[in-house]
């Protein structure tokens, strides 16, 4: 079992930047894959970024592509999300979430065994 914490969230001008960090408890962190969601009041969770066990592959949401950038140290048991020219749209709460198993990054919010407890990005136009 994997505990996830997030930290970083905030408010922000529209165009500026954020770095979300997600520390797992735990001893085998290199062995999940790990995802980064967001979600607004009414909607469904949505995909943002993910990253592969090695940290080698990753991938993204059209809507974010080129503007953010996520990393692991499993070193240090951590996953991050730099977020660069961030947008109003952009706002919502954001969950790291960790998959033990599977060896490819994943979309899908269901595939996902453990969930952080969410930090809040507001980004003001």
């Amino acid at each position: 079992q994997v505990q996830l914490v997030e930290s970083g969230g905030g408010l922000v001008q529209a165009g500026g930047s954020l770095r979300l960090s997600c520390a797992a408890s735990g001893r085998i962190f290199s062995r999940y894959v790990m995802g980064w969601f967001r979600q607004v009041p009414g909607k469904e969770r949505e995909f943002v970024s993910g990253i592969d066990r090695s940290g080698d592959s990753t991938d993204y949401a059209e809507s974010v592509k080129g503007r953010f950038t996520i990393s692991r140290d499993n070193a240090k048991n951590t996953t991050s999300l730099q977020m660069n020219s961030l947008k109003p749209e952009d706002t919502a709460v954001y969950y790291c979430a960790a998959n033990f198993g599977n060896t490819m990054v994943l979309r899908t919010p269901n595939r996902y065994d453990y969930w952080g407890q969410g930090t809040q990005v507001t980004v003001s136009s």
